[in-house]
């Protein structure tokens, strides 16, 4: 055995390929990526699957019975078409407030969120008289739909250091000069009172832990209580007891199993038949050259093994540790002159009692400076999208590409002077993602 500055050749390849990062698995057939066995993950699938009905807690005021309804295509965890409405307005001072929405006849008024529900269990014929249906008053003059992204693979997503996004800020902005900024949001980690970690997970990067962002949309669109989110929206027609969701005999509640299956959960495949093809092989040099992947980053890599994330909450395990994936995001805030004004609610996302505690790092200066800002969108799997960027507006790929204006300008601008056979090489491309 040959010696190579006093290490072995075979040593020197075992630690070289122990740092070289391995693939993330992809695929749409609900197989678990490595981190629990495939009978875990087929459990936790069937409470993300679950139809919630009022005895479970659903409402009093919501948007779906389960959280597949929203992620479906063209699996549980996928993305969808179903959006969401958000509004509000702006105050005096030219500052984003949050509305006020009258509900039960103007009895009762709904504050600190900007959502607004689509649906309501009332009136029924428990409460035959009590109407809660929520409704835009007129004076809420900002108004957008935010459609449900896809959330395979975000385990890999969450799995990255804040290190990481920090300094692919830094070098995006150097690197084009300032033309390309994304902002890096430090936000609440709920399961962790007092620790905040870089987001990376809603339209607003509201979130950057997966078990944050569960108990997040159980409250917000389902209208089911947890230990995380306590406090209903409104305790009208409201008959279950608080929390909604109690721990099950395997001692983990829904928001726990919700959690640990994105997490397990492959990432998004490619077409593979399209993407070996010449002409997507060539509009891929070309989403290079005009500069669409200084935001649409092609590859990020995950922490080591026993790395702590999440405040200390989470530690990545060896199946999900030093693995690269390719998100086709940068999972940063842009102002691409798609943004709506909205400021994500303090109250809305990480509760009632968040100010009650004192949060490390917490700007709320930044939160603002997030208005017109919108989370990269990651297009892994966006072939599958029939209604594009965070509002869903755009429906062709074209249209989308056409839209991107502020940051990206000059790279829109650097499109639109391929010639035609360039562009469809780019948007063959897209679709093989």
């Amino acid at each position: 055995m040959k010696l190579f500055l006093g290490v072995s050749v075979l040593a020197c390849a075992a630690c070289f390929c122990a740092s070289t990062p391995s693939e993330a698995p992809t695929g749409f057939d609900n197989k678990t990526n490595g981190m629990v066995d495939d009978a875990t993950h087929a459990v936790d699938q069937g409470k993300f699957d679950e139809v919630e009905q009022v005895s479970d807690g659903l409402g009093p005021l919501y948007n779906a019975q389960s959280c597949s309804e929203c992620h479906q295509n063209p699996t549980s965890g996928g993305s969808s078409q179903v959006s969401e409405l958000r509004v509000g307005h702006r105050g005096p001072h030219g500052k984003f407030e949050n509305p006020e929405i009258p509900i039960a006849r103007s009895t009762e008024i709904i504050k600190g969120r900007s959502l607004v529900n689509d649906r309501a269990i009332c009136p029924s014929g428990a409460f035959p008289g009590t109407e809660i249906q929520e409704r835009v008053p007129d004076s809420e003059h900002i108004r957008t739909f935010r459609v449900s992204g896809n959330i395979l693979g975000d385990g890999f997503v969450e799995a990255v250091p804040d290190q990481t996004f920090v300094d692919l800020a830094k070098e995006q902005c150097n690197k084009s000069h300032h033309k390309i900024c994304g902002q890096v949001l430090y936000v609440p980690i709920v399961e962790a009172p007092g620790q905040t970690a870089v987001g990376r997970f809603g339209w607003k990067d509201q979130q950057a832990s997966l078990l944050s962002f569960s108990a997040d949309a159980y409250l917000n669109e389902m209208g089911i209580t947890s230990r995380l989110q306590p406090d209903e929206v409104t305790n009208l027609c409201n008959t279950v007891q608080e929390p909604n969701d109690q721990p099950g005999a395997d001692g983990l509640s829904d928001i726990d199993h919700f959690a640990r299956f994105i997490r397990a959960a492959e990432a998004p495949a490619r077409d593979t038949q399209l993407a070996a093809t010449s002409k997507a092989r060539e509009g891929e040099k070309l989403f290079s050259k005009v500069g669409c992947n200084e935001c649409h980053v092609q590859t990020l890599t995950t922490a080591a093994a026993g790395t702590k994330l999440n405040g200390g909450t989470l530690t990545v395990p060896a199946p999900m540790a030093n693995k690269q994936f390719h998100p086709y995001g940068d999972f940063l805030l842009h102002d691409v002159g798609t943004g709506d004004g909205i400021v994500q609610s303090m109250t809305e996302h990480y509760g009632k009692r968040m100010y009650s505690v004192t949060w490390k790092g917490l700007s709320i200066p930044e939160f603002e400076n997030s208005a017109n800002k919108i989370r990269t969108a990651p297009l892994w799997g966006v072939r599958l999208h029939s209604r594009l960027m965070h509002d869903g507006a755009s429906v062709t790929l074209l249209d989308a590409i056409l839209r991107h204006k502020g940051e990206a300008e000059h790279v829109t601008e650097k499109f639109e002077k391929l010639k035609s056979s360039e562009k469809d090489a780019l948007l063959e491309f897209l679709r093989s993602l």
